[in-house]
């Protein structure tokens, strides 16, 4: 069965999501080394490897909703959607999340993802 007869619609996560500012620019500032080597651990850890990048940035957004950073979930569920992810694994990894840590990464996750629809 396909995404969109699960109520679950593809077309809500198209448009790009970036989160509203760069919530590293003030650690930029003061120690611009130190965000350049975060920069390189970024490309490092979401690189396609035993994992898919895909799957990498589901995660990380799971862990996001979990602990309650709505921009985190949007800006990597956008992510994770050019990187070929359906809405229903995006659906599914926010399931793992609920599951693990309760209900309110729900919460965080549906208020992340409502300007998505």
């Amino acid at each position: 069965m396909q995404a969109q007869n699960r109520g679950v619609s593809d077309e809500r996560f198209e448009k790009e999501e970036p989160m509203p500012y760069d919530p590293l620019e003030t650690l930029g500032r003061i120690d611009p080394e130190m965000l350049k080597r975060l920069r390189e651990q970024n490309e490092f850890v979401y690189a396609d490897g035993a994992l898919p990048r895909k799957v990498k940035l589901l995660i990380a957004m799971a862990f996001d909703a979990a602990h309650g950073a709505e921009n985190g979930v949007r800006s990597l569920a956008s992510q994770a959607r050019k990187s070929g992810a359906t809405s229903q694994e995006i659906a599914e990894a926010l399931r793992v999340a609920c599951h693990l840590s309760g209900v309110g990464a729900l919460y965080t996750a549906s208020n992340g993802l409502k300007e998505a629809e």
